[in-house]
């Protein structure tokens, strides 16, 4: 059996859709004999082995790590050559047309994963024509797959109002032993020379419009001492300013898990997230959230475990963050644990992503994947 993933999603600087590869590739081959190859035209060639295919790629302007491949046919050929038996796509540009020319010629089933909020994100960059383009091009696209995956039920009813059928809810996981409480450093206060009493908050990942760290930054210069913003990650350059310290990306997620785990609150200003792959980590680390009630964010975060506040606010980031250090963030923060333990461990996503798998293939080849998965043939 040989699952392909392939996506431009696959930035040497992390992401979400980078770690969500990574982590399926490190539980399939410590639990499974299925064979799992991640293409893509972002891989730096130091990456290159018999797991990992790096394909001929184009930057795109404006975002950093992100290529596109060179052109579907060379995508198709190296598709070809690893004769998958299923192909799973992270995005609906030039890598889910080479995979449509394989299931067309090749008869493979094809999975898209509906990572990025396309049309959201266009419509906030350049107006509702360009929205309403984007729609209809994902509607085109997307309805030549034989199933595709969102992971929150807001982005499967999005789906489903664009007139797509084939959607199923599949939420990403986070790994519980890297993003655990006891990679707590007490010393990071000392380290970054705030006083000990400062309240620490936290963002992590790309620095780019939609994730609206401008308002984060404002509701932290509004709210004054003693409250502190890390942001760890890299994009577009921010305001620097005494309330804030820029740590550059961690591509080692235990460094990651260190630095999350040693602050007191993720804050997550973002309105357009499909689900929010950080929060989940920051919630097995036992912090609580602040965070939108806007895209899947909402979905992960409860009164249990944070605080939602209105998007695109600054004013309303700051009450919320003010509101968060009311609570008891000891017991806020082992509820997020207990959820993203109990919920997301990849132990418990994975076999449910090899279920809808299975459900694709021929008898024979459902049979091992659900084999693989720990599943009974024929259960429900």
């Amino acid at each position: 059996m040989h699952l392909v993933d392939i996506t431009m999603f696959y930035a040497t600087e992390g992401g979400g859709v980078r770690s969500y590869l990574n982590a399926k590739a490190r539980w399939l081959a410590r639990r499974s004999r299925i064979e799992h190859t991640i293409v893509s035209p972002s891989i730096r060639a130091a990456e290159h082995d018999q797991a990992v295919l790096a394909i001929p790629g184009l930057p795109i302007p404006g975002i950093r790590g992100y290529r596109l491949p060179l052109s579907i046919g060379s995508a198709y050929r190296a598709l070809e050559r690893l004769q998958p038996d299923l192909i799973e796509v992270g995005d609906a540009s030039t890598c889910a047309w080479a995979a449509l020319r394989m299931k067309r010629r090749h008869h493979i089933p094809l999975v898209a994963f509906y990572h990025s909020d396309m049309q959201h994100l266009i419509g906030c960059r350049f107006g509702s024509l360009a929205q309403q383009a984007a729609q209809a091009y994902l509607r085109h696209v997307y309805q030549k797959f034989d199933m595709v995956l969102a992971p929150s039920n807001l982005m499967v009813q999005q789906l489903h109002a664009m007139g797509l059928n084939n959607v199923r809810h599949q939420p990403l996981g986070v790994d519980t032993w890297v993003f655990c409480p006891q990679r707590r450093d007490a010393t990071l206060r000392a380290q970054l020379r705030l006083p000990p009493n400062t309240r620490l908050l936290v963002y992590a990942g790309r620095f780019s419009p939609e994730k609206k760290l401008l308002l984060a930054i404002e509701a932290v210069r509004k709210l004054g001492k003693p409250y502190h913003l890390i942001l760890i990650g890299s994009g577009e350059e921010l305001p620097r300013t005494r309330q804030t310290t820029y740590i550059p990306f961690m591509r080692d997620p235990r460094l990651l898990a260190q630095l999350i785990s040693s602050c007191d609150v993720l804050l997550h200003p973002g309105d357009c997230e499909t689900f929010g792959l950080v929060i989940l980590e920051a919630m097995a680390c036992g912090l609580p959230i602040v965070g939108t009630s806007a895209g899947g964010v909402g979905e992960l975060v409860s009164e249990q475990t944070g605080i939602l506040v209105p998007p695109n606010s600054a004013a309303s980031l700051s009450e919320g963050i003010e509101a968060v250090f009311r609570t008891d963030l000891v017991q806020m923060g082992n509820n997020a644990r207990q959820i993203a333990t109990s919920q997301y461990a990849w132990d418990r996503i994975v076999p449910q992503l090899l279920r809808l798998y299975a459900g694709l293939l021929a008898t024979n080849q459902r049979e091992e994947l659900e084999a693989e998965a720990g599943i009974a043939y024929g259960a429900k």
